[in-house]
């Protein structure tokens, strides 16, 4: 993939500033968006119109040359690395590689992202050249905006995810109920960790990941980040959501479902289906040109109108809708844009998460969420998974 780095060139225009630094490994997205390189340690981009990358060692740099997209790749023993340990010792050797590596570019003032390393920043400040942090983060607001090749990595990883959600309701629902309401499955107790485990595994084999996922069952579901533990009960409603990460592309997907073994109680089937009306009003708002503070809007004006609160009606409140609707989604699982009270214009190409959701720790919890990605004229749902609440 080719990134469209127009705006970032604009960008270093407009702040009369040579090029833009990273120092970081490829956890960090906007390092490999930029560099197009996958790397565990912490590496030098420098992009000035082309970009550059500089390792520490040799061993990245055969692989570097072949994978990354960089007009060049170089190390440190390239500017005279061990001389410089020599002589000034190998903390400030640093400083001064990267210094005469910025040289060779003709870069004397560098734009960092909003996290970069200090030690970096004040070394290379030693060394003349004028650092200045990027508040705004513009290579995260660039992410922002997919090319069609990201929309069907995210595509990728949705179907995937929704074979692991397919994996986790047909084991609640082969499940049986004990006497005193636990699920159980194969003789034994069902966990919210047993089901994290077939979730886990199923992404494992279509080529997926995640660190954790949410299994949360009745009081554990009215906190909307509680990751869930221990048995899971029947007529409770059940949080499942999912985020993985494709381990080939490392595109995310996003989704929730609620569901629920056995019998619903009254006020839960009227939660979901709100939340579904809630969801509908979103997806209503959902185009080009809005904004996410319109989407949220509309979806707390459904919640509101059924006389719940929200942190729009009640920014102290702990029940009711308790989280914005949306966020982007991409190389992070959360990610620009945001559809929430600040969130700004919605641009083809933005791919969010419409998640309304309803909670109070004497019902549980109430979410489901889809992920879409803004078109032309509309949006395009990338999840084909169906909504049910009764397993």
């Amino acid at each position: 993939m080719d990134p469209d780095l127009s705006a970032l060139d604009e960008y270093l225009d407009e702040t009369d500033t040579d090029g833009y630094l990273l120092d970081a490994d490829s956890e960090d997205s906007d390092q490999y968006y930029l560099s197009g390189f996958d790397a565990p340690d912490p590496f030098i981009t420098l992009y000035d119109g082309e970009t550059h990358l500089l390792f520490p060692r040799s061993l990245e740099f055969g692989r570097a040359k072949r994978e990354s997209r960089a007009e060049s790749v170089q190390r440190y023993v390239d500017f005279d690395h061990a001389e410089l340990v020599d002589e000034y010792g190998p903390e400030e050797a640093v400083s001064y590689v990267l210094a005469a590596f910025l040289s060779s570019y003709d870069v004397d003032s560098v734009a960092v992202p909003p996290r970069f390393p200090l030690k970096t920043a004040d070394g290379l400040r030693a060394r003349g050249v004028s650092v200045t942090a990027d508040t705004d983060g513009v290579v995260t607001e660039i992410r922002a905006t997919k090319t069609d090749e990201e929309v069907d990595h995210v595509r990728a990883a949705q179907r995937a995810n929704e074979a692991a959600m397919a994996a986790a309701e047909d084991l609640l629902a082969d499940a049986t109920v004990d006497d005193d309401g636990t699920l159980t499955h194969d003789g034994e107790t069902l966990t919210s960790e047993r089901v994290k485990e077939e979730i886990e595994v199923t992404l494992l084999r279509h080529g997926c990941s995640l660190d954790e996922t949410i299994v949360a069952c009745g009081a554990d579901a009215a906190d909307p980040h509680d990751r869930g533990s221990g048995p899971l009960t029947a007529d409770e409603p059940i949080i499942v959501d999912i985020f993985p990460q494709d381990k080939s592309t490392k595109y995310h997907a996003d989704m929730t479902r609620t569901v629920c073994k056995g019998t619903p109680s009254d006020t839960v089937e009227e939660w979901y289906d709100l939340t579904e009306r809630a969801m509908d009003a979103a997806f209503d708002a959902l185009e080009p040109g809005a904004t996410g503070e319109d989407v949220h809007a509309a979806v707390c004006d459904v919640y509101e109108d059924a006389g719940h609160p929200t942190l729009r009606s009640d920014d102290r409140t702990e029940t009711g809708f308790i989280h914005s609707t949306g966020h982007g989604v991409g190389l992070d699982v959360h990610e620009l844009p945001r559809l929430s009270p600040n969130g700004g214009d919605l641009e083809p190409g933005h791919v969010v998460t419409i998640e309304p959701g309803l909670y109070d720790p004497e019902v549980g919890g109430i979410r489901i969420e889809d992920i879409a990605v803004v078109t032309e004229d509309g949006y395009e749902n990338l999840t084909e998974y169906e909504k049910r609440l009764v397993v």
